[in-house]
């Protein structure tokens, strides 16, 4: 499991995600019609009680139901519309910090190479080089999938890197060993897209070599000597925080 540090760091983080949603929620959502909306969804269920026995406002109930619920969820629409991008953004940043580890002194782990489609494994002699990393395996060719692997070992805990040699072109990797808050980056990446996803390194220049990958171990969050993932605590964390400060925002949702 991981530190305490990336405990409490994780949860001030998703205590600050839980109130800025709920700043955006209130200024870019009607609330006053998402209440009235709501007070509608109440009272058309009520109906269903009062008028078991009357099949015809039964189904005129249902019908407002579902009128009503369709307007709740437009008005939901665009305050979520705008969270959700930089939601999605933060996440996957997140997870290299607490969805993975990086190495400990001694521990091994496989590097893969994914090359373009033009590229013939069967022809190219690929090789990898290591700094404070021992390549422990010959490389291990995928041809149909154009990928080439290499099991290495952390031979300490200090910054390390591999340098992959293929086509007369060498490209390097980051590889993270030690312990404490780390930003662990699973791939340094050649496409600009790709880049958004795993920004901690400089985009690979134009080559064969589409993406560079490092396998770290995957690692829980430490509540109270248990292991979560931290998704599920980042989450737990920040609904909690809207669900107890929603009331001082003047937010309903």
């Amino acid at each position: 499991m991981l530190s305490a540090a990336h405990t409490w760091s994780l949860t001030a983080i998703s205590i600050a995600t839980g109130l800025a949603m709920l700043w955006i929620f209130g200024r870019l959502s009607d609330q006053q019609r998402i209440e009235l909306a709501k007070r509608k969804l109440r009272a058309h269920l009520y109906a269903f009680r009062l008028f078991a026995d009357e099949p015809a406002l039964i189904f005129r109930a249902q019908k407002q139901l579902l009128l009503w619920n369709a307007r709740y969820l437009a008005l939901m629409l665009r305050p979520t519309a705008v969270i959700i991008i930089p939601t999605v953004v933060l996440l996957m940043q997140l997870d290299a910090v607490y969805g993975r580890r990086p190495l400990a002194a001694g521990e091994s782990t496989v590097v893969t190479a994914q090359l373009d489609g033009a590229s013939d494994l069967r022809a190219l002699a690929p090789s990898l080089e290591g700094r404070a990393v021992a390549v422990e395996t010959p490389p291990v060719r995928v041809p149909g999938e154009h990928q080439v692997s290499w099991r290495v070992r952390a031979t300490s805990e200090v910054p390390a890197s591999v340098l992959l040699r293929v086509s007369g072109v060498a490209e390097s990797k980051h590889v993270q060993a030690g312990s404490g808050l780390r930003y662990v980056s699973e791939r340094r990446v050649a496409s600009l897209l790709e880049w958004l996803r795993y920004p901690a390194e400089e985009p690979l220049p134009g080559s064969a070599v589409r993406w560079i990958e490092v396998s770290y171990p995957a690692a829980d969050i430490d509540i109270l000597g248990f292991g979560v993932h931290w998704l599920v605590w980042f989450c737990a964390v920040s609904l909690l925080t809207m669900l107890l400060f929603r009331k001082r925002f003047g937010v309903t949702f």
